[in-house]
């Protein structure tokens, strides 16, 4: 096996989208980062993480890596340690998805369970833990995907180039997901140095503290923080969105019934923030987002009537579309 190859991220596509909005005035763009080999855009941020503990030989094949993870890093960083004969453990909390921690188990990883905390901050509980776990094991790394330069320096050299590449240079607007915020300073990073126009739009969960919003319990992973991250302090977005997680479900199935595109709820997020932005979006304007990630390990929530009624309070029929389809012209 060429080991080289499968740990460089590849150029996923961009596809226009018909259908997602009845609007003629823009024109919309999806990024694939779905198809990444390990399902989700992190690929490119845990194997840059990686990599850099490589080259500077604080990690070696045979060592070990923890980290805290909601999901998606920690199925792209136990792909990434399995073909570099490396250790990996994945600190999760309750509300993982339970998908995701079958995923990094079937790369080898060892998934390590935290309680929720009496204080509810998840996030805070999963780093006390991997400093616990790194005190324990000599030699050990974590690859602090809140706080490495490494992370946006991912997409800062392979996303926003892949994407302005792919739109020929002209892009007006991108729709970015955030959690740790590495994606969002990685392309605004690229933004600033090549002067390009393109507006960065922030898409958070309701309940996430980032840019100054207000913690509450949020129960899908992937998408805000319970914790100002590092990086975070440099991202400038040009707006932000805050977005129900009710609004996360009806996204994703919006994008699944109109273009046939199963995404994870950071992605529907980003649908909803779209819909309601579309009206204040000037005539002509070419706008782009990430698929950030694939939906099948959300099958069992986002997508399941159930569980949206038992957890998220809504009936499966006020999770339907409507509210989305108003704002999309149907």
């Amino acid at each position: 096996m060429e080991v080289t190859g499968a740990l460089t991220p590849f150029n996923s596509p961009i596809v226009k989208l018909e259908r997602l909005f009845d609007s003629s005035e823009i024109e919309l763009f999806a990024k694939l980062d779905s198809l990444q080999l390990s399902g989700s855009t992190k690929e490119r941020t845990a194997e840059s993480l990686i990599t850099a503990f490589l080259e500077t030989g604080e990690l070696k094949p045979g060592g070990m890596v923890v980290e805290s993870t909601s999901g998606n890093l920690g199925i792209s960083l136990a792909r990434q340690c399995i073909v570099r004969d490396i250790n990996f453990v994945a600190v999760v909390d309750e509300n993982a998805n339970k998908s995701a921690l079958d995923i990094m188990r079937a790369y080898g990883a060892t998934v390590d369970l935290v309680m929720d905390p009496p204080d509810g901050n998840r996030l805070a509980a999963r780093r006390k833990r991997v400093a616990q776990l790194l005190s324990e094991n000599p030699g050990a790394v974590t690859t602090n995907q809140y706080g490495s330069a490494r992370n946006p320096e991912a997409h800062y050299s392979t996303t926003m180039p892949e994407i302005m590449e792919a739109m020929g240079g002209d892009l007006d607007m991108l729709f970015v997901a955030t959690s740790t915020t590495g994606t969002i300073l990685g392309c605004q990073k690229y933004v600033r140095e090549h002067q390009l126009k393109t507006k960065l739009i922030a898409v958070d969960a309701l309940g996430s503290v980032l840019f100054g919003g207000q913690s509450a319990e949020r129960r899908l992973p992937g998408l805000g923080a319970g914790i100002v991250p590092d990086l975070s302090l440099e991202v400038q977005p040009d707006e932000v969105f805050r977005i129900p997680e009710i609004e996360m479900v009806r996204g994703c199935r919006l994008l699944a019934k109109r273009e046939g595109i199963l995404a994870g709820a950071s992605t529907g997020a980003i649908v909803a923030a779209m819909g309601k932005m579309l009206p204040d979006i000037p005539q002509g304007s070419r706008v782009a987002f990430l698929v950030h990630d694939s939906g099948v390990p959300y099958l069992h929530t986002v997508y399941n009537d159930e569980w949206v009624q038992k957890t998220l309070g809504e009936s499966p029929q006020s999770a339907n579309l409507s509210e989305l389809e108003v704002c999309a012209g149907r």
